[in-house]
């Protein structure tokens, strides 16, 4: 199956709310074009120095997203290109790309990471520290980022009935602080991977991070 084929079958069995984040990351430059010839304009990266060097080579109608843990150190070297941060976790990373975002005369749109897996290895936050973040007056200073929802990875299990509560979860969360309208912009929860799109879709995802059933395997 070519790239452009598995893409195809994918958008085609996407609702039409859904976005689709076609992950890239470490692939090569040759196979994300077959997915832009295909049609695909988004695009996440884990790795900042490789998603800045995509950007260069690519045409600029792509949107990039990173899609990994972010290094506050780090945010500068994407902040004049980035569309999207999903993995955002704490006030002081908000800042700094705050920071980047001015500099480079940007606003840019992020999600914050909520832990809804049960490894302790996933990043996030949880819903105690999301409301503490969302209602601090540091928070509220910060005009050069969007916050437009929540991001979540579910525990890498093989049991679907534990996935769909994570799932569960982070939607419940989500529809709590559009609720309270604690967070303006909030119309995007990003959850669900190449194994569990569909389940993610089904408990209520806007946006689904697909890599290898578009790309193959690593």
């Amino acid at each position: 199956m070519s790239i452009a084929s598995n893409l195809n079958s994918i958008k085609a069995s996407l609702p039409e709310h859904v976005t689709l984040v076609a992950v890239s990351k470490t692939k090569p430059v040759s196979d994300l074009i077959q997915a832009y010839e295909a049609g695909q304009r988004i695009f996440g990266e884990n790795k900042i120095q490789e998603m800045a060097e995509k950007w260069e080579e690519m045409p600029k109608d792509i949107q990039w997203h990173m899609i990994g843990h972010v290094q506050t150190n780090k945010v500068k070297f994407m902040a004049p290109f980035v569309n999207l941060i999903h993995g955002v976790d704490s006030l002081k990373l908000l800042q700094e790309i705050n920071k980047q975002a001015l500099k480079n005369n940007r606003i840019i749109d992020c999600l914050l990471q909520i832990h809804i897996a049960e490894e302790e290895t996933k990043f996030g936050l949880d819903e105690n520290e999301l409301n503490e973040l969302i209602s601090s007056s540091e928070f509220k200073e910060l005009k050069n980022i969007r916050t437009l929802g929540l991001m979540g990875m579910a525990t890498f299990t093989e049991d679907k009935n534990q996935i769909k509560k994570e799932f569960q979860h982070l939607k419940s969360i989500f529809d709590s602080i559009k609720e309270k309208n604690a967070l303006q912009e909030a119309s995007t929860i990003s959850m669900g991977m190449s194994g569990d799109y569909q389940l993610a879709i089904e408990c209520g995802s806007t946006m689904v991070r697909i890599g290898s059933s578009i790309f193959g395997g690593r």
